[in-house]
């Protein structure tokens, strides 16, 4: 059976550098748009995409709504439906300008793969983002033990995603250098750095407490000045695997090395919060914690401004539209808490306009009573 179609793959080769190079979108955006791809090829049994159609559009949407995902065991959700048919709209849309497709693709074919608008509701609407309390936070942190090299690691850099709210990519490939304890930030330099969308930017330390930073700091002393790692020695290292007594692989202490990749980052933040009994979130969600404490403390503009800024945000409104709805408990609390203020000012007022008078009176000056 035909597993490729070699004209399709020539020109997806076409598409795939397209995004990365014109559009200059990232290696998981383009998989995503491989990923869309190969689902819609392996339905149409690999036919040339010169021979696309409505129709196909119309029979692969109804397909791919009765798939079920392969770790739920569930139908696809609303939102993978819309990512994969948004990702499939943008490719033959594209390849309808292309040299040898202009004259058998129709621009109006490519509208076939919209949700109805029920779903695209459904699929574009912003759930409330999950995330961990402080006090959440620093339980966990305070139930991981620290016996070994390794232990003091994994503590030490749950604490740093929190004092920092860097993401895992970025904490993975971060130097020892980056790390300023004099001037409390981090130097997220995209030359050496991870960072999203390949900005630099400096994070100062954000104000959760004296306790994180002293755990940070402790690590970064201990590789410094215990170990004698240098400046180009990884913040966080790997997990050196050797051949044990046992003839076995086993683990042995801390690589001189980067993680290549953020999963080690993630299972250590699984397993730290199902050993303290809370559940699972993952590094990103640290974020989250964080702009809610700076909704609490920052009382102005400018301070919200400098917040966002910290997080790698050029604009507040990024802030607030990714990560900054007021989770629904506190929606009520607020809403709840503003016939207070208006029933104390109304008191105070009140209190001040009757201090007033009997001060006028006691003056002797005569008040005018309607």
């Amino acid at each position: 059976m035909t597993k490729h179609n070699a004209d399709n793959e020539r020109i997806k080769r076409k598409y795939f550098a397209f995004l990365k190079e014109a559009m200059r979108n990232s290696e998981p955006t383009v998989d995503a748009a491989a990923k869309s791809l190969a689902r819609f090829e392996d339905h149409t049994k690999y036919k040339d995409f010169k021979a696309f159609h409505s129709e196909q559009a119309i029979a692969f949407k109804r397909h791919l709504a009765e798939q079920n995902g392969q770790q739920s065991g569930e139908r696809l959700s609303k939102s993978t439906l819309h990512a994969t048919l948004t990702q499939l709209k943008r490719f033959f849309h594209w390849l309808a300008g292309q040299p040898g497709y202009k004259s058998r693709l129709k621009y109006d074919d490519v509208e076939y793969f919209n949700l109805s608008g029920k779903d695209t509701r459904i699929a574009t609407t912003q759930r409330e983002q999950k995330a961990p309390t402080l006090e959440q936070v620093k339980h966990v942190i305070n139930a991981m033990p620290t016996y070994s090299d390794i232990e003091r690691r994994n503590r030490a850099l749950v604490a740093f995603t929190l004092l920092t709210g860097a993401r895992d990519s970025a904490i993975a490939s971060m130097k020892l250098k980056h790390v300023d304890l004099i001037a409390n930030s981090v130097n997220q330099d995209a030359r050496e750095v991870k960072t999203k969308f390949s900005k630099s930017f400096n994070t100062f330390f954000f104000p959760v407490g004296e306790d994180i930073r002293g755990i940070v700091a402790g690590w970064v002393a201990y590789l410094r000045e215990e170990k004698l790692w240098g400046n180009d020695d990884p913040l966080f290292p790997a997990t050196r695997i050797a051949l044990g007594v046992s003839r076995q692989f086993e683990v042995d202490g801390l690589e001189r090395a980067h993680w290549s990749t953020a999963s080690p980052i993630r299972t250590i933040f699984r397993d730290a919060f199902v050993n303290a009994g809370l559940t699972y979130f993952n590094p990103h969600s640290f974020r989250n914690t964080l702009v809610q404490l700076g909704q609490d403390v920052c009382k102005s503009p400018e301070q919200f401004k400098a917040w966002s800024q910290n997080l790698g945000h050029e604009k507040v409104l990024t802030t607030f539209l990714s990560y900054g709805e007021v989770a629904c408990q506190r929606q009520g609390e607020i809403i709840r808490d503003l016939a207070i203020p208006q029933q104390a000012m109304l008191s105070d007022a009140n209190e001040i306009a009757e201090a007033v008078f009997k001060k006028f009176c006691a003056a002797g000056i005569d008040m005018p009573v309607k």
